[in-house]
Parts: C-alpha cells; sequence; structure tokens
C-alpha cells in the first residue's frame, strides 16, 4: 500500500472516530437504545467509493473497536461491529453493481445496519419479541440513510471537483 494511502485511510479513520464520538455527545433520541444518526457512516462509504471494499471493512472495524474501547462497551463493539460490517458489505456490493445512486445505497445501509444490531440483539437477549423493533428500526435507517448519503453525495461531488 502506498504512503498517501496509508495516510488517507488513517484521517478516514480519525475522522470516523471523531464523527462517533461527537454522535454520542448528541442530545437526540431515537426512541431505542442504540439508534443514532450514523454520522461514521459517511466516511465508510466515502471510503466505499475512494477506496473500495476492503478498505471500508477495515475502516468500519477499526472505528468500531476503538469507539468501543474509548466510550463504549465490548457489547457496543459487539453491536457496532455486526451493523457496521453487515452495512458495508451491502454498500460495497450496491456500489459494484452501479445501478444504485449514493442516496440509495446510503439508505440500504442504514436499515441493514440496524437490522444487523437487531439480529445480534435478539441472539443475546435470546428473545424473537425484538422483532417489533424492525419497522421503527427500518424508518430510522431509511430517514438517516437519507441524511448521510445527501451529506456524502455533497462531500463526494467536493472531492471529485477539486
Amino acid at each position: 500500500m502506498k504512503n498517501s494511502k496509508i495516510a488517507q485511510m488513517g484521517l478516514m479513520i480519525a475522522l470516523a472516530f471523531v464523527l462517533s464520538y461527537l454522535e454520542s455527545l448528541l442530545p437526540i433520541q431515537l426512541g431505542i437504545p442504540g439508534a443514532k444518526l450514523g454520522l461514521a457512516n459517511i466516511v465508510v462509504l466515502i471510503a466505499i467509493v475512494q477506496f473500495g471494499e476492503k478498505e471500508a471493512l477495515f475502516l468500519t472495524f477499526a472505528r468500531a473497536i476503538l469507539s468501543g474501547i474509548t466510550f463504549g462497551s465490548l457489547y457496543s463493539m459487539v453491536y457496532s461491529l455486526s451493523g457496521g460490517i453487515l452495512s458495508t458489505i451491502l454498500m460495497s456490493f450496491m456500489h459494484k453493481v452501479k445501478k444504485f445512486g449514493i442516496i440509495g445505497i446510503s439508505v440500504a445501509g442504514g436499515v441493514s445496519h440496524n437490522m444487523g444490531q437487531l439480529i445480534i440483539a435478539m441472539l443475546v437477549l435470546k428473545s424473537l419479541d425484538l422483532k417489533y423493533y424492525s419497522g421503527f428500526l427500518t424508518l430510522c435507517g431509511i430517514l438517516t440513510g437519507v441524511l448521510t448519503g445527501f451529506v456524502c453525495k455533497t462531500v463526494l461531488k467536493n472531492i471529485r471537483t477539486n
């Protein structure tokens, strides 16, 4: 890997980490524990477009571990990794297919991230009753996916033109 790519990935990891931290400080409560805006997913989607799936997965993994160690817990790491890895794989696939726009890819990432976390929660709690949250989590994933997708689209447009 080239030095410039290593430096860029380091910056992406730092940015995703900072956005995760800032998001943890926001007083926005979406009604379900763990439901967040997903600001770090902006960086992951940019990494998919700019670098590729392998680098985006590394970014997802590094951010989840660093965030969990710094201001989370083992459980938050597991939930973050489950949702993050699932959404990164799905977003990477959708990007490769080239039939979806950035906002659509981001929406799919937001929904799949929430579903990955919900599946882990059902396994940890050994209860299928949590499936009733899936509608709310899908709606949250759509809304946050549109928001983060719009920001990502704007950033990518400015990266490419400068």
